[in-house]
């Protein structure tokens, strides 16, 4: 066990280590800022269990969804330099997108559809209101199944050859009429690729990795980095509060981060540290200097995109009225069972394996909680744990 403490973290440091020790994660660690300064951080538990490796700030994780922070901030960036502006049309720059069907509600099938009433915005997939899907949370649904008959959520096409697959498929719903997690991220990715001309994995390391000198986030390790890579583990898939791990080892897909594919996801295909979301997380604080975006682009990341009657829902748990969605994530907007008073306006998201981060512009906190515990986005113990920090940081 390892922490750098400021007085009175040891509550939340509690929440995680109970975690470990109830056989529920097998390592974590966490780190926070307050406005760019580190204040606290703590590691736990084993990075690798089978080979006896501890958690340390600079274990490699499978960031997954933590990647949609990256993208969104490169398109952001390339807003800012006049390759578009985020109410453009998508299919200005990919016009199959805009000869897309919709599904009609309670469609049956893929053919029960009707035209499109108005055109995907670069807002849209970026607040995934676009209609779009994701293909991992609704196993019963038709495009759950359309996207993973026709290769969409696969590995094995290029972005381009993803976009040439989606727009054979329909959408789910009119674009900016609900939000639905999806896959417009990766149509972002497939943007950036024509607005710089380089593949999406060199345009972040030309803009944001080597600026910011991130030399552990990227989409193939190098030899030197495979040691430090985490293991996966499952629990629980029905209860994750039943202890018990069990080790994936050919999760996303066998070989994964070890040998390249085709495709470079904005969706969720890098790998990242603890130090690293660290210095992306400094240049994105309200009121902090940045080297990547101007303070007006900061502001509205954090600033609620939706409707008041749009909000972040999931097949489980549903609607979730308290959290609306800004550029980048969820946007917290009051408090609730989960989100503690001091959390209102923090801007948070994060991955499937359980890698989570947060920027309150409100107090200037910002952060990291790193596991690798696959579903474990939105943890219980990562609300449990942000009550005990806001407590600590005297809000």
């Amino acid at each position: 066990m390892t922490a750098a403490t400021a007085a009175g973290f040891t509550a939340a440091h509690a929440v995680l280590q109970a975690e470990v020790d109830a056989d529920r994660l097998a390592g974590v660690s966490c780190a926070t800022l307050r406005h760019g300064q580190l204040i606290d951080s703590f590691c736990t538990g084993l990075a690798d269990r089978e080979a006896g490796v501890p958690m340390a700030p600079d274990t490699i994780h499978r960031a997954f969804s933590n990647t949609k922070l990256f993208t969104t901030v490169l398109v952001l960036m390339l807003a800012e330099q006049g390759h578009w502006q985020l109410d453009d049309p998508l299919q200005r720059w990919m016009p199959a997108f805009g000869r897309l069907r919709v599904l009609r509600p309670g469609a049956a099938t893929l053919d029960d559809t009707e035209p499109l009433a108005a055109g995907i915005t670069i807002r849209q997939l970026v607040t995934h209101t676009s209609g779009l899907a994701h293909g991992v949370f609704d196993p019963d649904g038709l495009l759950y199944k359309a996207y993973h008959a026709s290769g969409v959520r696969g590995h094995s096409t290029t972005l381009a050859g993803q976009m040439d697959l989606l727009a054979e498929l329909p959408l789910g719903s009119q674009p900016g009429t609900q939000w639905e997690y999806a896959l417009g991220i990766d149509v972002l990715a497939r943007l950036c690729e024509l607005a710089t001309g380089q593949s999406f994995g060199d345009a972040l390391q030309a803009r944001i990795l080597g600026p910011l000198g991130l030399v552990d986030t990227g989409f193939v390790l190098r030899p030197d980095q495979v040691p430090r890579l985490a293991a996966l583990y499952k629990g629980d898939l029905a209860d994750p509060m039943q202890p018990g791990l069990e080790r994936l080892t050919a999760t996303p897909w066998p070989d994964a981060y070890i040998k390249p594919v085709p495709r470079q996801s904005g969706a969720g295909c890098l790998f990242s540290t603890q130090a690293d979301m660290l210095g992306l997380l400094r240049q994105l604080m309200p009121g902090q200097p940045s080297q990547l975006l101007q303070p007006a682009t900061l502001a509205a990341m954090c600033t609620d995109q939706l409707p008041a009657h749009q909000c972040v829902q999931f097949p489980v748990p549903g609607p979730i009225p308290s959290l609306g969605y800004g550029l980048g994530g969820a946007v917290v907007r009051r408090a609730s069972s989960l989100e503690p008073p001091g959390a209102v306006g923090e801007l948070q998201w994060g991955g499937l394996a359980g890698t989570h981060w947060f920027i309150n512009p409100v107090n200037g906190l910002a952060g990291v909680v790193m596991c690798q515990r696959h579903f474990g986005f939105w943890h219980p113990a990562w609300f449990a744990y942000k009550c005990q920090l806001y407590a600590a940081a005297g809000h």
